[in-house]
């Protein structure tokens, strides 16, 4: 394997200029998910006001595009493995900057859920494939170093997206904001067109079709190592997705921020995010990646608990706004680690269990988003405790399921 991982690393960013467009590139294939989901959060209350529905469906909005990226995993990373990564990852980014232009014509909040699906379900062939080519590259610290510095890439997503989604609503409407997404797509389909080697070679690709894919994903899924990792990340960004899909109603709503502070604090937990995970990456010569990991989740469950006690004793923003940076930036330590650890388990399999790993993470996402709109949006109570729910099983799903496996 080490043979193998080394010479693919010399096939496609030996050089310095090729390792850079390499992070350049899968970074902004990886940032597929921020990108979806974050841009268009200071349009919600507008486009609630515009639909005239409820703030809870216009969170399926939220829920939808979560799903098709958690479903769009599970067909493109299979089939990544068995035809090669560029070419599945081509349709779906095709795919991607057409639903995205379908979206900005949504006559109704019905029609936007169901595109927001297809978009979704394109985009998450950037996500999986982005991190099985890092898995055909590398290996152990090497693959965890390396996804931290696609942080630096696709965490510009977070950072950017509400901050480009607020100033687009300044000028244009919600569907502005769909149209800049489907240019996105568009300039990532010519990036990867242009800019990426094949990284899976034909003689390691499989055969064996569907039978295959299952019987490797139930082996994931049986496997107490791979779920450890896959579990603690997948409920760590569960409260992740319930601050995205929450907080621009409870700042907005309930503590009165505009739309504009609102994306400015959005983006300076971004920031936040990217500083931890460059300092996890230099933490790496010191630390294992499991280490690393349980302390990012024990700082994302003390960031919970903060949030907990200054929405209980009503300190207002001065309270809830560190608290939900140390959620944000605890994501920097947890997944680029939580990822490398569970990729490493089946390196040969990497499109599978890089959709495996996707699904968990996405779906449970996607159950974090109506839960904070079940709960309404005119308290910050319902994201505050999904958030703490969250982030304690994460840690005592990493703890417990880790234990049995030493």
């Amino acid at each position: 394997m080490t043979t193998t991982v080394a010479s693919a690393s010399a096939r496609t960013g030996g050089r310095a200029g090729g390792r850079l467009r390499l992070i350049l590139v899968l970074g902004g294939l990886s940032a597929f998910g921020p990108l979806s989901l974050d841009m268009y959060l200071p349009a919600l209350p507008e486009l609630a006001g515009e639909f005239r529905v409820a703030d809870a469906t216009v969170q399926l909005t939220l829920t939808s595009c979560l799903i098709g990226l958690a479903l769009g995993q599970l067909i493109a990373g299979p089939l990544s493995d068995t035809y090669g990564r560029k070419k599945p990852l081509l349709i779906g980014l095709a795919g991607y900057a057409l639903a995205s232009v379908l979206c900005a014509f949504a006559p109704n909040a019905e029609t936007l859920t169901g595109l927001r699906l297809v978009q979704g379900l394109a985009g998450a062939a950037g996500l999986v494939i982005a991190r099985a080519m890092v898995s055909d590259m590398y290996e152990g610290k090497a693959a965890a170093r390396f996804f931290a510095l696609l942080m630096l890439v696709n965490g510009l997503a977070p950072i950017l997206a509400p901050l480009i989604g607020g100033q687009l609503l300044t000028v244009t409407d919600w569907r502005g904001v769909f149209v800049v997404l489907a240019a996105i797509g568009a300039g990532l389909l010519a990036a990867a067109v242009w800019g990426l080697p094949e990284t899976l070679t034909p003689e390691r690709r499989h055969t064996g079709g569907l039978g295959r894919t299952l019987r490797t994903a139930r082996g994931l899924l049986g496997s107490g190592a791979f779920m450890a990792y896959a579990l603690g990340g997948g409920f760590a960004m569960a409260a992740l997705f319930a601050y995205i899909s929450g907080s621009t109603f409870v700042l907005q709503n309930v503590y009165g921020m505009s739309p504009q502070a609102f994306s400015l604090a959005f983006a300076a937990n971004a920031v936040a995010l990217v500083a931890v995970s460059q300092l996890g990456a230099r933490l790496l010569d010191r630390c294992s990646s499991g280490a690393l990991m349980r302390a990012g989740l024990l700082l994302q469950l003390l960031g919970a608990a903060l949030l907990v006690a200054s929405v209980a004793t009503g300190l207002g923003l001065a309270g809830v706004l560190p608290s939900l940076a140390l959620v944000v930036a605890s994501i920097g330590l947890i997944m680029p680690n939580a990822t490398a650890l569970a990729m490493s388990v089946r390196p040969e399999a990497g499109g599978t269990a890089s959709a495996v790993l996707g699904v968990l993470q996405y779906g449970m996402g996607g159950v974090a988003a109506p839960l904070v709109g079940l709960g309404g949006t005119g308290s910050p109570w319902a994201m505050t405790v999904t958030i703490a729910g969250f982030a304690a099983l994460a840690l005592v799903v990493a703890l417990v399921v880790g234990k049995k496996r030493r």
